[in-house]
C-alpha cells in the first residue's frame, strides 16, 4: 500500500538536511523508537514499540539508508517483525527549498504480513499519524536550535 504526504519545516533546507543526517535526532523523533544501533555504513538495527490498534507490539528490525542526495533526497528501507507479523517498507523524503522554510514531500510503500493483515485498512492512517508526529518533533528541534 502506498502512503504519502507533505509537511513544512520552519528552517532552511541545509539545517533540515543536517538534522535528517543525524541518526540520534531521527531516533529521538521516531514515535516508539526504543533503540537504533549502527551496524555498518547507513545500516542500523532498531527496536520500535507501537501501541496503536492492530499494529500494537514491539518490532525488531533493520533500517538501511538506500539513497542520500544532499540536501534534496533521502531514501530508506525498513524491515521489522513482531509476534503479530512483519512490516516491510521503503520511504523517500524530498526536500524543497522555500527560503526560510523547507517543504518536505514524503512517500512510501508498506507491505504487512501475518496477523497484521487483519488491520491493513488502518495502516495508511496510522502511518500518516506517526509521520505527522515525526515531523512535528523535527520541527520543534529545528526551532529550538534557532532560539
Amino acid at each position: 500500500m502506498k502512503i504519502e504526504g507533505t509537511e513544512t519545516l520552519h528552517a532552511p533546507r541545509d539545517r533540515v538536511w543536517a538534522l535528517l543526517d543525524d541518526p540520534q535526532a531521527l531516533a529521538s523523533c521516531t514515535p516508539g523508537m526504543q533503540e537504533l544501533r549502527p551496524t555498518g555504513p547507513d545500516e542500523f538495527e532498531a527496536v520500535l514499540s507501537i501501541g496503536i490498534a492492530a499494529v500494537r507490539g514491539t518490532y525488531k528490525g533493520k533500517l538501511r539508508i538506500t539513497e542520500r542526495t544532499p540536501p534534496e533526497r533521502y531514501a530508506v528501507q525498513v524491515e521489522g517483525s513482531s509476534g503479530a507479523g512483519f512490516v516491510r517498507a521503503v520511504g523517500v523524503l524530498e526536500l524543497e527549498d522555500q527560503g526560510a522554510q523547507t517543504g518536505v514531500r514524503w512517500s512510501g510503500e508498506v507491505q504487512v504480513g501475518g496477523a497484521l493483515t487483519l488491520g491493513s485498512r488502518m495502516i495508511p492512517g496510522i502511518a500518516r499519524m506517526l509521520a505527522g508526529q515525526f515531523f512535528q518533533c523535527l520541527d520543534r528541534k529545528l526551532q529550538e536550535g534557532s532560539a
